[in-house]
């Protein structure tokens, strides 16, 4: 397989072009004959034409490769080697949400040939991919698993917004359904991944490890949070005691923060739903889960607290966030915890404004029904620093006094200016 995609005698395909899949495609394509696919015409269309409709890649990341982008599961044909990318949600009542993956099954398997390869990037719980995803190739493509077709998985490790870190810089996990397929599949990343490669023993081993590194980070974020409202209490400064604790060469590097994205806010409840399946109710997981989850309206509380300490009257009060996508420097807004923010406010009859340089306002009003600001206004009664983007970063303590009344309030939730801010009423997690 390897050697037939590397002479250019077979394609290989990308299913879902997204943070995930876009980037890997285009890496791809410096070596193999690459064809890029996705179910959104728009984007495939803006694809063509050198623009990343997720904003992360420079249109010169476009030029010079062997990829057709298309939306013709006609085209799709055409592949031998087929690696699926498509989000990996949870639905309203944090439970996985198979329906992009099992569709992007479905659209393989009905192209699916003798002697294809399907690697799977999406994260999921350990064993979707032979529970959930081979038996929909093998009804739609009339194949047999192993006989007919093989099939890996291979955890995707992008980071997205993190320029330092590429794609080809992060070592990647790979796996196959046997020895013959983990060969041919690590040959095939290893074109790409200067990094190097990790073999992983089984399928399960490789979905297992993906789902750990985000629930890993979770809980320790959630530890963080939970220091933070204890140390509040005290009026102790958090960011000030990890400086301080963060001397000790084992002390692991963990901030407070807002946990969202289609990541840390999501992957830990597709472990602790497989878990539920084995009869295990795994509960510090989910006790960091309940934790991070309640962060957005323990802020919004605390905003409110500090505004009535001065006097404000909610219902005449205004209150300006900064920032909506779910991390700094991306545009990305899938599963905002800021979201949780606005609506705890709202909740209070607090006018509340939010800006963003990085979001696009349709995917807002789309996503959570509330609109956008082109630029702050003034007289704002609190101002919410919800993401540390690189321009609000750089905002000195007359800058927020331009913004805000004369008693108004600064809520830093990165602890961005906690050494920068001396005249004005202060607060960060």
């Amino acid at each position: 397989m390897y050697k037939e995609l590397e002479d250019k005698k077979e394609k290989l395909a990308v299913v879902g072009l997204g943070y995930v899949g876009l980037p890997i495609a285009l890496e791809f394509a410096k070596y193999f004959s690459v064809i890029g696919f996705d179910i959104n015409t728009k984007r495939v269309e803006m694809m063509k034409n050198g623009e990343d409709p997720s904003k992360e890649l420079d249109a010169s990341e476009f030029k010079n490769k062997d990829i057709v982008f298309t939306d013709n599961t006609d085209v799709l044909k055409e592949a031998k080697f087929y690696v699926v990318a498509v989000p990996t949600p949870i639905n309203e009542y944090n439970t996985p949400n198979l329906r992009p993956l099992l569709s992007a099954s479905k659209t393989v398997g009905s192209v699916l040939k003798k002697g294809d390869y399907v690697i799977f990037e999406s994260t999921v719980y350990p064993g979707c991919t032979e529970d959930d995803c081979i038996p929909v190739l093998e009804k739609e493509s009339g194949l047999t698993f192993k006989k007919d077709f093989m099939v890996g998985y291979s955890p995707e490790r992008i980071n997205p917004g993190d320029k330092q870190r590429k794609i080809t810089d992060i070592k990647k996990i790979v796996s196959g359904c046997c020895a013959t397929s983990l060969e041919q599949i690590a040959l095939t990343y290893e074109k790409i991944i200067t990094a190097g490669i990790h073999r992983a023993p089984t399928l399960k081993v490789a979905e297992a490890a993906k789902i750990i590194e985000n629930t890993q980070r979770d809980v320790n974020i959630a530890l963080m949070n939970e220091l933070s409202i204890i140390f509040d209490k005290m009026n102790i400064n958090t960011y000030d005691v990890l400086e301080a604790a963060g001397t000790k060469w084992n002390f692991l590097g963990f901030y407070p923060g807002l946990v969202g994205g289609h990541c840390i806010g999501v992957d830990p409840y597709y472990l602790t739903h497989k878990a539920e399946q084995f009869g295990y109710h795994a509960k510090i997981i989910n006790s960091g889960r309940f934790v991070n989850d309640s962060m957005g309206f323990y802020v919004a509380k605390k905003t409110v607290k500090k505004m009535l300490a001065v006097g404000k009257a909610l219902r005449e009060s205004k209150v300006l966030i900064m920032g909506i996508t779910f991390k700094e420097n991306v545009s990305d807004i899938r599963n905002s915890k800021i979201a949780d923010v606005i609506k705890e406010l709202q909740s209070y009859q607090v006018n509340v404004e939010v800006v963003d340089p990085y979001a696009n306002a349709q995917e807002v009003e789309e996503e959570y029904g509330f609109s956008l600001i082109d630029k702050p206004g003034k007289d704002y009664d609190a101002v919410i620093v919800a993401v540390n983007h690189v321009p609000y970063t750089k905002f000195s303590e007359d800058d927020f006094k331009a913004l805000l009344t004369p008693d108004g309030v600064v809520v830093d939730i990165k602890g961005v200016y906690r050494d920068k801010l001396s005249d004005l009423d202060y607060w960060s997690l």
